[in-house]
C-alpha cells in the first residue's frame, strides 16, 4: 500500500462531492438504466425487495421507467442477479460480478451454513448428510427442468423437501424447520440457486427460485482484491473499519486485498483512509446543491460504518431501527437532513430534522424530489421491511 508522510487529506466536503457523482445522485450524474446504477454502486441492498427499485429510481434520469427496466434486467435479460453476498445479506449485483462475490465472500459462509444444517438435522434425529445430498440433487434437477419454481412447487416434484425437524429442542427459541427452507438458503449462499421473479408485485418478498447463472470458479484472494478495487473506486476513500464492515471479511483479508490492489493511503478526519490507485486527486464536483429521497437500506446510506461525514450522530435515533438498519432518508447536498415516508393514500411526506441547516432552497428541491418519486411509484404502497421511528410517525 502506498503511504508516507505526504498523505493528502480528504475532508468531508470532497467525500460528499465524490459521492454525488459516483453514486449517481446529482442530477447531472443520473443514469439511463438499472444496470448502470448497479455498476456504479457495486451492489444494491436486496433484503427489502422495494429497496432495489427505489434505489434505482432515485438515480435514473427517467424514473418513470424504473419498474419495467429493473424487472427486465432481473427476470428477462438477467443482467442483474439477486443473491447472497457480503455479511450474509441479500444484494442485487451486476451478473458479471457474481463469480467475484461468490469466491470472495460466499464460499466461506456457505461452508458454515451447510455444516450447521447437517448438525441441526443430526441433533433432531432427521436423515443424514447422504440423504440430504440425494434430496438436493433431485431438487436441483427439478429446478433445472422448470426454469423457475417456488419452494412449494419443488416440494411437489421432490416430496422429501417437506421433511420437518425440530430446531434447538428444549430452548426458548425452539422451532420446527422444514428441509426446503433451510436447504434452499444453503444452495443460495453456495451460488447454486438465486431468487427469481416474485409471486406478487415489485414490492413482494415471496420469490421463486431459479438456477444460478454459470460462472467460473475464482481464487478467493484474487476475487477479494477485485471486489475491493471495485468498491473503493465507487465509495473511496474509506477506513479499514469501513472496509471490514462492508465486506464482512477478517481484517487480515482486508489488508491483504488492499496490498494486492496497491491502494493509496490518505488522511481522513477519522484517521487513515484508502483510495484506489490513481484516485488520490480531487475529482470534479456536482454542478450545484442536490436533493435526494433514498429508501430504507439504500446502499449509499449504508455504505460506510463511520458515517459522521454525511450523517450527524444526533439524527440517528430517528432514522435507524434498533438493529442498525437505516430507514428512508432525505439528502441535501451530500448530507442526510431528514426522513420521508409514504402514507396509505400514496402521499409522500418528508421532514427536515432540526439543526441540519437546510433552508428554503433545500425545501424546494426536496419537495421536487418527493413529487418525482410520487409520480413513478403511483398507487403502489411501499412500506419498509425495517421500520424506524421517524418513518412510522410520518406514515401515520
Amino acid at each position: 500500500m502506498g503511504g508516507g508522510a505526504a498523505r493528502r487529506h480528504i475532508g468531508g466536503a470532497e467525500r460528499r462531492a465524490r459521492l454525488a457523482l459516483r453514486h449517481r445522485l446529482a442530477p447531472q450524474a443520473r443514469a439511463a438504466g438499472p444496470e448502470e446504477v448497479a455498476e456504479a454502486l457495486v451492489a444494491l441492498h436486496g433484503t427489502d425487495p422495494a429497496t432495489v427499485f427505489l434505489a434505482v429510481g432515485a438515480r435514473l434520469a427517467e424514473p418513470g421507467k424504473t419498474v419495467a427496466q429493473t424487472e427486465r434486467a432481473l427476470y428477462e435479460d438477467r443482467t442483474l442477479v439477486r443473491m447472497h453476498g457480503m455479511r450474509h445479506t441479500v444484494f442485487v449485483f451486476p451478473t458479471g460480478l457474481t463469480a467475484v462475490v461468490h469466491a470472495s465472500t460466499g464460499i466461506a459462509v456457505a461452508a458454515r451454513e451447510r455444516a450447521a444444517l447437517v448438525k441441526d438435522m443430526a441433533k433432531a434425529g432427521a436423515p443424514d448428510a447422504a440423504w440430504l445430498a440425494e434430496v438436493e440433487a433431485s431438487a436441483l434437477a427439478a429446478l433445472a427442468r422448470r426454469g423457475e419454481a417456488t419452494a412449494a412447487e419443488l416440494a411437489g416434484d421432490e416430496p422429501r423437501l417437506r421433511t420437518q425437524f425440530v430446531y434447538a429442542a428444549g430452548k426458548s427459541y425452539e422451532g420446527l424447520h422444514t428441509v426446503s427452507a433451510r436447504l434452499l438458503k444453503v444452495l443460495g449462499v453456495e451460488g447454486k440457486v438465486v431468487r427469481g421473479r416474485p409471486l406478487g408485485s415489485w414490492t413482494s418478498s415471496q420469490f421463486r427460485w431459479a438456477p444460478a447463472p454459470p460462472h467460473p470458479e475464482l481464487d478467493a484472494a484474487a476475487a477479494q482484491a477485485q471486489l475491493l478495487r471495485r468498491w473503493l473506486t465507487a465509495c473511496g476513500p474509506a477506513t479499514e473499519a469501513d472496509l471490514k464492515w462492508w465486506t464482512g471479511w477478517r481484517v487480515t483479508e482486508v489488508r491483504r486485498a488492499l496490498a494486492a490492489i496497491g491502494a493509496r493511503e490518505v488522511a481522513l478526519d477519522e484517521g487513515t483512509g484508502y483510495v484506489a490507485a490513481g484516485d488520490e486527486e480531487a475529482p470534479d464536483g456536482p454542478d450545484g446543491p442536490w436533493a435526494a429521497l433514498l429508501p430504507a437500506l439504500d446502499p449509499t446510506a449504508m455504505g460506510w460504518q463511520q458515517r459522521d461525514w454525511y450523517l450527524a450522530p444526533k439524527l440517528r435515533p430517528a432514522l435507524f431501527d434498533r438493529s442498525g438498519n437505516v430507514g428512508p432518508t432525505v439528502w441535501w447536498d451530500g448530507r442526510v437532513v431528514g426522513g420521508w415516508a409514504q402514507r396509505p393514500d400514496g402521499e409522500i411526506v418528508w421532514r427536515i430534522l432540526d439543526g441540519t441547516g437546510a433552508g428554503r432552497e433545500a425545501e424546494a428541491a426536496i419537495g421536487a424530489e418527493a413529487e418525482r418519486l410520487r409520480a413513478w411509484v403511483g398507487p403502489t404502497r411501499v412500506m419498509p421491511r425495517f421500520r424506524t421511528p421517524l418513518e412510522r410517525e410520518l406514515a401515520g
